[in-house]
């Protein structure tokens, strides 16, 4: 039985060019010099610079790449993923390189924004209720088209290879070598799949950094209650943070390789989403406000026992794709609440 045919060799091909015409992502120092002064650096690596203008650019890769070497995709199959926006847009990008049909499954109340990016790369969406339909919903969806369910949420830590190849973590390490604190004390990471923890914590031990990996965990989410237990039977009501948290532990996020969670309140991370945009000139997703939360909380840590270092996180995607949501004071109001008090607090530990 042949091992490769005339369209994989090309699909392969099509999609090791697009990443050779893509640079890589850029890594943001923060200017705190209230902390700086104290020895503290905190720095974003700013995944919103890809083609599809987000972190889930890497992961749609690897899924596409793992899932054609195993023989899983071929000529003509319907793609179909399960997401909540993110990775379905760079999923449907790479399924439109490769010539292939793509639908992605999602909880209804996706922003509008990701749902035309979708559109834009030729993907179809369908919608489900809740964020807990979207898996049996895009398996069935997959079987009935005789295509492949990408399935992202089991695939995502072992189809990037943790040990090098230009993944996210070798690309920090080479990025901060001449900073003056290389090797961060602390790299802050949100989970959805938990494919980008697993893959940062795997290769900490692979090259003996001292690095350790922090998890923000939305309100909601069921990450820091199975971190905490080790009960892979619990669920949670989900987050509405978009993109992290989830309410049922997926298979991809390893505890093992997280040596710490921080939930963080949903008014916390909207705060911290717009005081970011204005400290960059830019708007931030709220994913990337979780993150910066739970950065001031270890660097304030870091302070108060007199230790110097660095904090590393990312910076998830461009905020211009909440527009309509996160970015939105009244939808703000009516979705997540009063975030006043929890900006001033914020406000406070800046100054």
């Amino acid at each position: 039985m042949t091992t490769s045919t005339p369209w994989l060799d090309a699909a392969i091909a099509r999609i090791e060019a697009d990443y050779q015409r893509s640079a890589d992502t850029h890594l943001i120092p923060l200017p705190l010099p209230g902390l700086a002064r104290h020895g503290i650096d905190l720095y974003l690596k700013d995944e919103s610079t890809h083609p599809t203008g987000s972190l889930k650019h890497r992961l749609a890769r690897s899924l596409f790449l793992y899932a054609l070497c195993n023989g899983w995709v071929h000529e003509g199959a319907t793609i179909v993923e399960a997401s909540s926006g993110s990775t379905a847009i760079s999923e449907a990008y790479f399924a439109r390189l490769l010539g292939l049909p793509f639908v992605a499954v999602m909880p209804r109340g996706t922003s509008a924004e990701k749902i035309a990016q979708i559109t834009f790369y030729g993907g179809r969406c369908e919608f489900v209720d809740s964020a807990a339909q979207v898996y049996e919903h895009a398996r069935a969806l997959a079987a009935r088209a005789g295509g492949h369910y990408m399935d992202q949420f089991t695939y995502a830590e072992r189809a990037t290879d943790w040990r090098g190849n230009n993944n996210i973590a070798e690309s920090m390490f080479a990025q901060m070598s001449c900073e003056r604190h290389p090797v961060p004390h602390w790299i802050v990471v949100g989970a959805g799949t938990g494919g980008t923890s697993a893959t940062i914590g795997r290769y900490l031990r692979f090259r003996r950094h001292a690095s350790q990996v922090c998890v923000a965990d939305p309100e909601g989410s069921v990450f820091t209650a199975y971190h905490r237990t080790g009960d892979s039977s619990l669920t949670a009501p989900g987050s509405r943070i978009e993109g992290i948290g989830r309410p049922r532990v997926e298979p991809s996020f390893v505890r093992s390789l997280v040596e710490r969670m921080e939930e963080v309140a949903n008014a916390d991370s909207i705060a911290a989403m717009r005081c970011l945009s204005e400290l960059l000139g830019r708007r931030v997703g709220p994913s990337t406000g979780t993150n910066f939360v739970v950065m001031l909380t270890l660097a304030q840590e870091m302070r108060a026992r007199g230790e110097t270092g660095s904090i590393l996180s990312l910076l998830c995607d461009a905020g211009e794709r909440y527009l309509g949501t996160y970015h939105d004071p009244a939808w703000v109001a009516q979705h997540i609440g009063d975030c006043a008090a929890a900006r001033a607090r914020l406000d406070a530990l800046l100054e």
